[in-house]
């Protein structure tokens, strides 16, 4: 009669045999079982024929299993179906399991109610839409392999502190939500520091962060800091740093000093704008570092077939950049108005460019009406450069006032086409709020 012993070791024979079975068949297709040594194997070929051949009908190849051969360890039954079954689930489309598990194959051995669901829901309760979680998940697909105690609630915890507002959380998420695997020590912390030092309020850094997580990407020591050092070496006054950054965050992530030298050049060639006007013109719009040639010259040559001088037009660009803005057609049409009805020298164009940044029919022309009306006579920038409220405290009066200064001449975000008012409504705004309404124009 055998003994107990004699049954354990022929068992472990049997295991053996049937592991160097196993091996053969996956070294003849081509998987490199080295890295199986220590993991649990099925007990016949048939069955990790099988877990291959679902692996393939899911779209991997070879190589892709070779990538991570672990994933051999899943059963078909007990861990793939389950796992795809509640990636479908959330979102994640059928047609791209298959890339979903070649990004991230780790996702098979986790446990769909212990690891992916608590995941899910900490997402859904920082507001990611429903219809939004495959594809927050297809861009990073790791984050269901994070513990909700770690650096996911930390970041989020860190932003809402400088002043994110939470109910951003979950589309900042949408948009860029490899910063909920960021630490906050050594990532987020420190840039937002950096950004601080240069004079952004911590609540202007926290409007641009809710428009642009992505920022939270930047690199500080190899793209930021280098990028802010560079600004400086063109002559952008380290005053205005904040400013500029608050208008264009993305020129802190560009490939910056060849654009500056670019269109620095292009700027003394074309216009003889020499270094501290293009600094004062960077200053007054960031943008124009992005910005195509080819636009920049359309209202330069409208303006020199005006007969304005190239001098005098590179005066206006310097005080106003964000004529480069405005369409030809809307800049005839206010200089037709200039000429025929307003009747003034240019001279007043090159010292008022503002005036084709100003809508012709909702401020100019009522604004000018007005003026006749009442037998008023004054500068383009005394009736144009403020808001309505304080032009019909003008008209009103007995008197013209001294002219001042007005608001700074700088335009946040995307570029945008004459209508939408430059001059605020709200007076006496302290330099915080007006970076403010700069960022938030984003």
């Amino acid at each position: 009669m055998p003994s107990v012993t004699w049954g354990v070791v022929q068992g472990r024979k049997e295991k053996l045999v049937s592991r160097v079975i196993i091996c053969d068949y996956l070294k003849g297709i081509g998987i490199i079982p080295d890295e199986l040594e220590d993991l649990e194997l099925p007990s016949t070929v048939d069955v990790m024929r099988e877990r291959v051949e679902f692996l393939q009908k899911l779209g991997l190849t070879i190589d892709d299993i070779n990538e991570y051969p672990l994933m051999l360890g899943c059963s078909v039954r007990k861990n793939m179906i389950p796992v795809l079954g509640y990636l479908e689930k959330i979102g994640i489309q059928r047609s791209r399991l298959g890339e979903f598990i070649k990004n991230y194959p780790q996702v098979l051995h986790a446990s769909v109610v212990v690891e992916l669901v608590p995941v899910v829901k900490f997402l859904r309760g920082l507001d990611v839409e429903k219809q939004d979680m495959g594809y927050v998940l297809m861009r990073y697909p790791e984050l269901l392999g994070f513990k909700l105690e770690g650096t996911m609630s930390t970041s989020v915890a860190y932003l809402v502190s400088i002043g994110v507002n939470p109910r951003d959380i979950g589309p900042m998420v949408t948009q860029y939500p490899y910063f909920l695997g960021m630490r906050v020590g050594t990532m987020i912390k420190p840039l937002v520091d950096f950004l601080v030092s240069l004079g952004l309020p911590k609540k202007i850094l926290a409007r641009m962060l809710e428009k642009r997580a992505y920022l939270l990407g930047y690199d500080l020591e190899e793209t930021v800091k280098p990028n802010v050092e560079c600004l400086t070496s063109f002559g952008i006054r380290k005053e205005a740093l904040a400013s500029v950054i608050a208008q264009f965050p993305q020129i802190l992530g560009l490939p910056l000093k060849a654009k500056l030298s670019t269109q620095q050049y292009f700027f003394n060639l074309k216009l003889k704008i020499d270094p501290d006007g293009f600094a004062r013109v960077i200053e007054r719009m960031p943008q124009i570092v992005s910005l195509n040639q080819n636009v920049i010259m359309k209202p330069v040559e409208f303006l020199i077939g005006r007969g304005i001088s190239t001098e005098d037009v590179a005066k206006m660009f310097v005080k106003c950049p964000q004529l480069v803005a405005v369409q030809v057609g809307l800049m005839k049409n206010s200089f037709y108005f200039f000429k025929s009805e307003i009747g003034r020298p240019v001279k007043e164009l090159v010292e008022f460019p503002e005036y084709f940044t100003h809508s012709l029919e909702s401020r100019i022309k009522p604004r000018y009406h007005k003026l006749q009306s009442k037998g008023i006579r004054c500068s383009l920038a005394w009736f144009l450069n403020c808001s309505d409220q304080r032009f019909e405290e003008r008209l009103q009066a007995d008197y013209i006032e001294i002219e001042t200064a007005g608001p700074s001449f700088c335009m946040g975000g995307k570029l945008e086409l004459p209508g939408s008012e430059i001059v605020s409504d709200v007076e006496d705004e302290s330099d915080d709020e007006i970076l403010y309404r700069r960022s938030v124009s984003l």
